[in-house]
Formats: structure tokens, C-alpha cells, sequence
């Protein structure tokens, strides 16, 4: 065989290795996108969109994102013979241009009423021609990895496998710390899973300097001996060195390694709240500097808003973690090991992430097991029997899924979590206030025994010709509307100035968004402000590749 694509489509951006098939799998390159294609910050928004604009549009941006990337690796496309892809359901699902709406709705009734007929998301292997990637020869293979419930899909069935976390007979936990921070509790031979929606911060999004993880982010920090922040930053191979020392409250600069940093992502947001609270920087909502704000290096910063946006997130995953041990009835003590996925989950000191909530206050053991969902796809791709494998595994995990928009134990601690991080409520409140809702308190945190790191980065091996980022998807939605008169105001009014009007066209203006840069269906300030109302967010097309 010639080439093959390992593909991770995750909520928040691709990830994908070019894989020399005739070479015992050698990875050669690795390429990623900086945000995710569809217009919107998580994945309801991404299903509302593929509902509302239909899912040609939203497909039709998903493959020819997936081109893109797959030529960012420079060599003939059309000597791919193989592509596997893992992901959530509902990414994947869209990856493969299938229903999403038994995804999107709850309830068999309404899907019933809709006439909505669930389909298969058992493995299988499809061909490019089947999904309608053009980059591809028509007959190059596609492995679909399978769900194990329609709720539970590869990606969290790639953390259990790549993690072996079933094996050790104990009760313990896994997340992988993204946008949409999937998480299974395994007690009792039995696994629980649930997905808390923490919002972009734990991938450096909604972040006044956010990033994804690549080159030249911040993604730690930790104390120098005089009372400074070492600033740890990624190189271009993904490895974090230390950047400047810097004094968060004044700005003061220490220079150690000339590395230029260009933004932070979300562990190093973790890691700025976790020596914040430390060291009284931090008292949430509030940052107690002369300026409000947290001074990292080169002009980078973390101010008040960010502080709740960050809050909302990893209040959700706390919340999330509580709702599974509630819902299992067990105690704090009973989960003896923690397994971290994903980027976040890589990069991410656990002991800060401990301090902020994201770690359970009571544990013996963290595992961080890296980007699990691509080394999955990677499997996928170079040994045949994986797939089958994966499917078996799949069949035979007991599972329970507890939905947490549903659930009134989420619902209280999430209530609690906003109170404490942005309305300041202080912690003995917090735990009074759980337990007049019938729930245990927090117990005092006790720090892991054991800290263990399986990969360096949460994407070990980039392969010899190096890592190259898609900075700009090019990817476009556009229409033109009868009445439009050109005032701008839609564009005015974008948030993310993902928005140009633009001469030209049927009726005289031209609406062009970018698609990665757009929130999409949750703002649609753009469609609210037009004088004329003729301007209809859900009639715009996708523009043919430029």
C-alpha cells in the first residue's frame, strides 16, 4: 500500500498524521487546523448549524476542510489508499455526511414524530467516493470506527483501550479535558459515562489571547524561587520550555530562553488560575493586581473576564465528575486513579489541575495518556484487525450514559460552580449549599500519590518532515439577498469579524463569512441587526474552494 491519513476530528479542530503504509506505518508529517470548521464554539452549535444552514453546507465544509489538510502534507493525494477518522458521534457522524438529529434531539418521541430513523454507527469500512471526499481516489478506503451507544462514541471508547484503564480492576476515572470533555467513571465492572459542555476555554478559545495547542503557546507556568512565573512555552515540536520569568502582577521581566510566545491555551490557563489561587493573586471573580489582570510574556495577558470564562469551564468538568460519583453512589474515596486525555489533558499539570478543580480533590493515582483519539485513528489505519477489535471491545462494555443537561445533580453543582467563580461565593457556602440539596460535600483535597506522564506530547511523534498548521481553513459562507442595501452593519456588528460585505453580485451586495471564525447559530448578530430584514443567516452557501 502507498499513503494513508490518521484523522482526529475533534470538537474543537482537526488533528491528522500522513502515515507511509509500506513502511511499517512510519508517521511522516502532522497536520492541524487552529479551530474547527463549522461556525460555532462547541458542539451544540456545530449540530445547529448542520440543522438550520442543512447538512449539504455543513458537510460540504467538513470535506473540503479535510482536503486542505490532507494537501497541507504535500504529496499526491491520490496515492492516499487509506483514511481513518475518530471523533465524537456527532463529528464523526457529520465526517460521514450521515442523520445527526437522533444526536441533537432527546427524546424518541420527537424523533419519532420527525420521522427519524437512527442509523448504524457500528465500525465499518466505506470508500472516499461514499462520503463524498473529492481529494481522495473514489475507491480509497475509510474506516468508521463504532459508538458503543449512540451517546458513547470512538473517542471515549479510545480513551478506555489506549488508557487500559479497565484492566486494573478498580474504580477510577478518565476525561479528555476538550470543548466538549467526555468522561467515564468504571466501578464495578460496569462503565458510566457523561459529557459536560465546558465551553472553549479548555482549548485557550473564548480567551482574550487563547489559543489551540501549538508552537508558541503558553501552556504552563510554575513558580522561580524568587516569587516569579517561569513561562512555559511550546516549541515547534510541541515540547514546553521555559520562556521569560515574569512578575504576574507588574509585568517585570526575567529573560531565561529567547522563545517567543503568541498566545496561551487552556492549560496554561488551568496552571495561571492554579498560581493565582495559590499565591492570592486570585480570589474568583477577582484578580488582585493593580491592574486586574495577570502579566505573562510578550504582551500576553489574563484579566477578570477570562477568569470567568475559564470558570464556566472547568466548573462544568468539576460538576461532571461529581454528577457520575453521585449518580454511581459511591464516595470521593472510592476512585483511586485519574486518566487525562486529550490535549488538555496532556499538557496540563494535574496537581494545578487538582487546585482548580478539574482533578477529583481525592486521589491516588493521575495517568496522562495524550491525544487518544488520533493514536486511535492511527491504529485504525495500520493494522486491519483494529477495527474489529475496537467493535468487540465496544460490544462488550455494560455502559450507562446519564445525560447531564437532565440531571438535577449536575444541575446543582453547575448552579454552585457559577456561584463560587463568578459571583465569589465562598467555599464553605458552596459545600453548605450541597448538602441542603441532599449532595456530600467537597472533602478537603488530597494530592495524588503517583503522577504518571505515558507521552511527552499529546502528539508524541510529528514524523520527520514536521508539524504544519492550517492557520486559515478558507472555507466561506455566501449569499446575496434581494433589498440588501450595503450598509455594513451586519459586519459591523460580527464579534469575531468573521463577516465582509462586498460589491458584487445578483443583487447588488455580497454577504462572505469565514466559517471557522463565525459562532454561528448561538449569535447571529449579523441576521438581528439588518435594517431591511432580508438578510437570513441559514440561506448562505458554501463558496467552491479557493
Amino acid at each position: 500500500m502507498g499513503f494513508g491519513i490518521a484523522l482526529d476530528v475533534g470538537t474543537s479542530g482537526y488533528r491528522c498524521h500522513l502515515v507511509d503504509l509500506s513502511k511499517n506505518g512510519k508517521i511522516i508529517s502532522t497536520a492541524i487546523t487552529m479551530r474547527h470548521p463549522l461556525p460555532g464554539a462547541n458542539i451544540m452549535d456545530h449540530l445547529h448549524f448542520w440543522l438550520e444552514n442543512g447538512a449539504e453546507v455543513g458537510h460540504k465544509i467538513v470535506m473540503d476542510t479535510v482536503g486542505r489538510l490532507i494537501e497541507m502534507h504535500g504529496v499526491d493525494a491520490k496515492q492516499i489508499d487509506r483514511l481513518a477518522v475518530c471523533g465524537n458521534p456527532a463529528q464523526v457522524s457529520m465526517f460521514e455526511g450521515i442523520e445527526i438529529r437522533d444526536l441533537a434531539y432527546a427524546g424518541q418521541s420527537l424523533l419519532k414524530r420527525l420521522n427519524v430513523k437512527v442509523p448504524d454507527r457500528r465500525a465499518k469500512v466505506i470508500t472516499a467516493g461514499d462520503i463524498g471526499l473529492s481529494v481522495l481516489r473514489s475507491e480509497a478506503e475509510v474506516v468508521i470506527p463504532p459508538s458503543i451507544r449512540h451517546e458513547i462514541g470512538a473517542d471515549a471508547l479510545a480513551m478506555i483501550i489506549k488508557s487500559k484503564m479497565m484492566e486494573e480492576k478498580e474504580t477510577c476515572m478518565v476525561t479528555d479535558y476538550g470543548t466538549n470533555a467526555e468522561m467515564g467513571l468504571f466501578h464495578d465492572g460496569e462503565l458510566y459515562t457523561g459529557s459536560a459542555a465546558a465551553g472553549p476555554a479548555m482549548e485557550g478559545q473564548a480567551i482574550h489571547h487563547g489559543m489551540l495547542a501549538a508552537p508558541f503557546a503558553i501552556s504552563d507556568f510554575s513558580f522561580a524561587e524568587d516569587g516569579m512565573w517561569n513561562n512555559h512555552v511550546l516549541d515547534d515540536a510541541l515540547k514546553p520550555v521555559v520562556g521569560m520569568k515574569i512578575n504576574p502582577s507588574t509585568g517585570a521581566v526575567s529573560m531565561v530562553n529567547d522563545i517567543h510566545a503568541r498566545g496561551i491555551t487552556g492549560t496554561g490557563v488551568v496552571a495561571a488560575v492554579a498560581l493565582g489561587l495559590e499565591s492570592g493573586l486570585i480570589e474568583p471573580p477577582y484578580i488582585r493586581t493593580p491592574t486586574k489582570t495577570l502579566h505573562f510574556q510578550n504582551g500576553i495577558d489574563f484579566g477578570e473576564e477570562d477568569l470567568g470564562e475559564a470558570g464556566k469551564a472547568m466548573g462544568a468538568i468539576r460538576a461532571g465528575h461529581r454528577t457520575l460519583i453521585e449518580e454511581v453512589g459511591i464516595d470521593d474515596t472510592d476512585v483511586k486513579s485519574m486518566y487525562l486525555a486529550g490535549a488538555s489533558g496532556t499538557y496540563v499539570d494535574p496537581i494545578k489541575a487538582q487546585t482548580v478543580g478539574m482533578v477529583p480533590r481525592v486521589i491516588e493515582k493521575t495517568v496522562q495518556v495524550g491525544n487518544t483519539s488520533l493514536m486511535m485513528a492511527y491504529d485504525l489505519l495500520v493494522k486491519d484487525e483494529a477495527v474489529d477489535d475496537m467493535q468487540r471491545v465496544a460490544d462488550s462494555i455494560a455502559s450507562k450514559h446519564i445525560m447531564f443537561a437532565t440531571s438535577k445533580i449536575f444541575e446543582h453543582m453547575y448552579v454552585n460552580e457559577i456561584a463560587y467563580w463568578v459571583e465569589g461565593m465562598p467555599f464553605d457556602l458552596y459545600n453548605e449549599s450541597l448538602k441542603s440539596n441532599g449532595l456530600k460535600p467537597l472533602p478537603p483535597i488530597v494530592r495524588p500519590k503517583s503522577t504518571r506522564r505515558i507521552v511527552s506530547s499529546d502528539i508524541p511523534v510529528i514524523g520527520d518532515k514536521g508539524l504544519k498548521i492550517l492557520d486559515n481553513v478558507g472555507v466561506y459562507l455566501m449569499g446575496g439577498f434581494e433589498g440588501c442595501i450595503g450598509c455594513k452593519k451586519c459586519a459591523k456588528e460580527c464579534p469575531e469579524r468573521a463577516l465582509e460585505v462586498l460589491e458584487g453580485g445578483p443583487y447588488g451586495y455580497t454577504i462572505k463569512i469565514a466559517t471557522e471564525f463565525c459562532l454561528g447559530t448561538a449569535c447571529k448578530n449579523c441576521e438581528s441587526v439588518c435594517p431591511q430584514k432580508v438578510y437570513r443567516f441559514s440561506d448562505l452557501k458554501v463558496t467552491e474552494r479557493s
